[in-house]
């Protein structure tokens, strides 16, 4: 089960968006699944519309407006619980008793009669676009003693939160928790962001050749505006394309100059970040695609494409010598001021057609060495995933016009190496002989022995991605372990059958995952026990289902108008 936690100082507006059509008419028959007891009496599940939604807002809202108190970052509280599309869908009991123990877990209810609650909601209004089941849990952070609740470490309280819920309902688990490895989700804002930007600059240089008669972008009516940009969208996500070719890049380089220069000849634009005062150090960098004429570029740094491609992590893999750090200085520098490339290199140079039979032979000694690496050796298996996916990306950078099978193949093992912490140096896990192999395939279109040496290759791809899969499922990362057999594994199967075909080599596919249930975390298990202990006391707990009677008057007395009340005690 996902969180997803956001703030805001509308409550208004978030009721009605819920109880609205949605952005894609996704929403029908909302309605509440959980709430206060007097919230709960006069609406139970009645489907909610626009009146209903606005009265929802000011029971919500009356504390913090009858106490007038102002809550930095906003005092409405949203938080959605998704599920998975193929895990099905919940009875309305279910979420409410999800929703309750949520509230719970993230103290916004009464503590065991510590504190003044805070008044919220639950909404559900039927599956995403995507088919993921979900509620929205909407919370006042004004108790009703006009006090605050605490948000400190909310994100994180929310995901301990989400794996007590796992376990005590018998949902899914989230695999990446156990796994120690996440990867960022794709946020639609990002594409309507740069369709937007790319829709202005284009009427706006449409607009300077015809003269002033057109108006300004701003003063377009909102149907025209949205219809324009509406044209502008692609398919593929802007971060999705450039983690592509960056990945590509650094496992193509054999040191952080080359890297540079193949950013740069991928048609990046490069921008380093120097260390305070110096132009010799670098300590990360960004990069944007190439942007059409007005149009401007939108930045993603490495950190934001893939945790495995912030630069102290690529740094991983190359060799780290005074001289070497020079010449990756200047050519940072050249990128910055858009200069020619310092010192072109191999990146430039047609291969030597000997290298794919030396190349293919390390590989096939690389994949003969893994059998003999640890299963639970996540670090070595992480650098595995990571070097395999940037080969398998150079390689679509070179030979795919747009992003197909071997992109998609990278994206999926490429979430094998998302781990929260920096794993075995590819020198020392040996798996140097992949980025040999990658900087191969990235001169696929240039040069080589052509298909039947790449067919060798995506031979020894397909293994090594095999030995990825054995370890996922012996981990007991199932839902991995499927990706990596149904997407990656079966892209590459198509893609050597579209080649010359070398002896073939079976690779069957182990059936079944491990069963065992893994132990919770210290902290999430504790807020299990915690839910687990209050079951005695909400059952014999008698609740109102009039609202609390909201008195600021009384309060006056004692506090100071215009006081700050500080954090919740």
């Amino acid at each position: 089960m996902m969180p997803n936690v956001v703030r805001g100082d509308r409550m208004a507006g978030l009721l009605t968006y819920l109880t609205g059509p949605g952005r894609a008419n996704e929403h029908t028959e909302p309605h509440l699944v959980a709430g206060d007891e007097a919230m709960m009496a006069w609406h139970d599940d009645d489907e909610l519309g626009r009146d209903s939604a606005l009265a929802i807002a000011r029971h919500l809202d009356r504390p913090r407006t009858a106490y007038d108190v102002d809550v930095k970052g906003g005092h409405v509280w949203h938080c959605s619980l998704s599920l998975r599309a193929d895990e099905g869908a919940l009875t309305d009991e279910q979420w409410g008793a999800i929703a309750r123990d949520f509230i719970t877990a993230m103290e916004f209810d009464d503590n065991e009669g510590t504190k003044a609650p805070c008044r919220w909601v639950a909404v559900r209004h039927g599956v995403s676009k995507n088919g993921n089941d979900h509620i929205h849990i909407a919370v006042n952070l004004v108790r009703e003693d006009g006090t605050k609740a605490s948000t400190h470490h909310d994100f994180r309280r929310a995901q301990t939160a989400a794996r007590a819920l796992e376990a005590r309902y018998g949902l899914e688990e989230l695999e990446s928790v156990r796994a120690e490895r996440s990867t960022r989700g794709y946020n639609p804002a990002e594409r309507e962001a740069q369709a937007r930007a790319r829709a202005r600059a284009k009427y706006e240089r449409t607009r300077t050749k015809q003269g002033t008669e057109m108006p300004a972008w701003e003063h377009l009516e909102g149907a025209d505006r949205q219809a324009r940009i509406a044209s502008e969208l692609r398919t593929d996500q802007p971060r999705y394309l450039l983690a592509l070719k960056v990945r590509g890049c650094a496992t193509a380089a054999q040191d952080e100059a080359e890297f540079v220069r193949r950013l740069r000849r991928e048609g990046l634009i490069v921008r380093p970040r120097f260390a305070d005062g110096r132009t010799d150090v670098i300590t990360g960098f960004s990069v944007a695609e190439r942007p059409e004429a007005g149009e401007r570029p939108i930045w993603y740094g490495g950190g934001q494409l893939g945790r495995d491609l912030a630069l102290p992590r690529l740094r991983d893999g190359w060799p780290d010598t005074p001289s070497g750090a020079s010449e990756a200085a200047a050519e940072w520098n050249a990128a910055k001021r858009g200069r020619r490339v310092v010192a072109p290199g191999r990146e430039t140079a047609e291969p030597d057609p000997e290298l794919w039979d030396r190349r293919n032979e390390e590989l096939r000694a690389l994949v003969d060495r893994l059998r003999g690496v640890d299963v639970d050796d996540r670090d070595t298996w992480a650098t595995v995933a990571r070097q395999t996916a940037g080969a398998l990306a150079a390689w679509s950078n070179a030979t795919e016009e747009t992003p197909g099978d071997l992109a998609a193949a990278a994206d999926a093992l490429s979430r094998s190496a998302q781990t929260h912490e920096r794993t075995v140096r590819p020198h020392k896990a040996g798996t140097v002989a992949i980025s040999g192999a990658a900087m191969l395939l990235a001169s696929a279109a240039r040069g080589g022995q052509g298909t039947v040496a790449q067919a060798v290759m995506v031979r020894q791809l397909l293994r090594l991605t095999q030995a990825v899969y054995d370890a996922s499922v012996a981990a007991g990362q199932a839902r991995q372990a499927r990706l990596l057999a149904e997407d990656t594994r079966a892209r590459l199967v198509r893609l050597r059958e579209a080649l010359p075909a070398p002896a073939a080599v079976g690779a069957a596919t182990p059936a079944g995952t491990p069963s065992t249930s893994p132990k919770l975390d210290p902290e999430a298990q504790a807020v299990l026990d915690r839910l687990r202990a209050g079951q005695a006391h909400d059952a014999t707990r008698a609740a109102s289902p009039l609202p609390s009677k909201i008195e600021p008057a009384k309060r006056a007395e004692t506090i100071r108008p215009g006081a700050d009340r500080g954090p919740e005690r």
